[in-house]
């Protein structure tokens, strides 16, 4: 796209973006409040929950400083010995990528950007390759979904992201040093910078504009990528939507009411503690000059009633009721008690595993989105950047020479179920007799099961060769 192409997209981009922004400023203000100029709030139960689900998905899906993820040869190798070779590949390949996300910012910037996800619906991650000599050689940024503007591909996933920026005349050149910035361009005020990212032909173009002057934008940087540095990700989408919709924006007519319950209970509490008062003007007694503190004497004139109490309109008992439905629907609808380790230790396993299958249930189609959107671009764009510097074999996960492996907390759960069945039907066939057992694989049943409850290769016997026939 040439530059006046890009910023015409922005530009209708941008305006099909309106519609949804007062929605998020009214999520973001209940559950996720700037620290500055934040409007009154009087409940925390949204802010809570929403902190608790963004925690949650952190350690349930890219559990920090634990492998949630693994590589697996694309098809089965008859000879034992290449077979071996090519998962002890894939095993050091994914150690080498679990090794460089222990040592950047993964941890720190996924959580912001699952807090965006919870909050507004969508998540922006951006991955960058860190320069040479880093401890890592990846550098992550969650991407303020206020600054990102995007655009839907024929394939549904958002493959189009603008970023806008600001930047002063200084930072554009310590930025873009290679770039031939105008001389007059003014010093005292920020310039504003449009960052597009798109796929064209295969790949991934991208192009950063300056747009001091919108009918004539200058081009600082291009370049092309094999994988977008850029990964966009929703919650759960509508049809004919761009943008996803999130747990808060379901919850938040609950989130007003209880907000505005516990005002009224706040200003209900004030009334009983200090009281309504009423005077009569004798010419004696001076309202403003009166101070309701213990041992304070207010004057009044001789046969006057002086200072009486005004009796309270009513009673608002009702609203502890009310309140605590709202704030049992808030925390459902935000799943605040329903991911993770019950805190209860009287739980049984059974329990915990039923748990946990609900859990998957609940969530199947949105981490089934997330891994189209989110695991599988973040590990592809990592895995090229490794391959590009050669710390890695040229290894391709399109299902022939790689597949990618999934081993989160929450992705093993069907695996458990999974291995719950089989188990199930080895005590069975166990309980028939020898002539039975005779026809299970014993060997084969344990990689099986190992394979499926994500146990290290290093624990299994390597299967013999088979014999050669004479």
């Amino acid at each position: 796209m040439r530059p006046a192409e890009i910023l015409s997209r922005y530009a209708a981009a941008l305006e099909r973006r309106r519609p949804i922004e007062p929605v998020w400023h009214s999520c973001y203000d209940h559950a996720l409040p700037p620290a500055a100029g934040a409007p009154a709030l009087f409940d925390a139960t949204a802010a809570d929950a929403a902190e608790q689900l963004a925690a949650s998905l952190l350690a349930e899906l890219t559990p920090p400083w634990s492998r949630w993820f693994g590589l697996s040869p694309g098809r089965p190798v008859q000879d034992s010995a290449e077979a071996q070779a090519v998962a002890a590949a894939l095993e050091d390949a994914a150690a080498v990528l679990q090794g460089h996300f222990d040592r950047s910012n993964f941890a720190i910037e996924m959580h912001q950007a699952f807090l965006d996800l919870v909050i507004a619906g969508t998540g922006v991650l951006l991955v960058e390759e860190a320069p040479l000599g880093e401890a890592s050689a990846f550098r992550f940024t969650a991407v303020p979904l206020r600054a990102a503007v995007l655009e839907e591909g024929p394939d549904g996933r958002l493959s189009t992201i603008f970023r806008e920026a600001r930047l002063t005349a200084e930072e554009l050149r310590a930025r873009f040093p290679a770039a031939t910035l105008p001389r007059d361009l003014p010093q005292d005020r920020p310039l504003p910078l449009l960052e597009a990212i798109w796929p064209e032909q295969g790949a991934v173009r991208h192009m950063v504009l300056l747009a001091a002057d919108p009918d004539r934008p200058l081009r600082l940087a291009e370049g092309r990528f094999a994988d977008s540095p850029c990964i966009a990700f929703r919650w759960l989408k509508a049809p004919g939507e761009t943008y996803g919709r999130s747990p808060v924006m379901k919850a938040l007519p609950d989130i007003r009411t209880a907000n505005k319950v516990v005002e009224l209970v706040l200003k209900n509490a004030s009334i009983a503690v200090t009281g309504i008062w009423q005077a009569e003007d004798d010419g004696v007694l001076n309202p403003a000059t009166i101070k309701l503190v213990p041992g304070a004497i207010i004057p009044k004139a001789p046969g006057s009633s002086g200072l009486t109490p005004l009796a309270a309109p009513g009673n608002f008992d009702v609203s502890q009721i009310v309140l605590q439905d709202l704030r049992a629907r808030i925390r459902a609808a935000l799943m605040a008690d329903r991911i993770g380790m019950p805190q209860d230790a009287r739980r049984t396993a059974t329990e915990v595993l039923e748990r946990a299958a609900e859990t998957a249930r609940l969530l199947g189609a949105t981490y089934g989105r997330l891994q189209a959107e989110l695991l599988t671009p973040l590990v592809t764009r990592c895995l090229g950047i490794l391959r590009r510097r050669g710390e890695i074999p040229p290894l391709l996960l399109d299902g022939r020479e790689a597949v990618l492996r999934y081993e989160s907390p929450l992705a093993r759960v069907q695996g458990r179920a999974d291995a719950a069945n089989t188990l199930l039907f080895l005590q069975a066939v166990g309980a028939m007799g020898p002539a039975a057992a005779a026809q299970v694989d014993a060997a084969a049943a344990t990689r099986w099961l190992a394979r499926t409850l994500g146990a290290p290769a290093e624990v299994l016997v390597p299967p013999a060769p088979p014999a050669n026939p004479e």
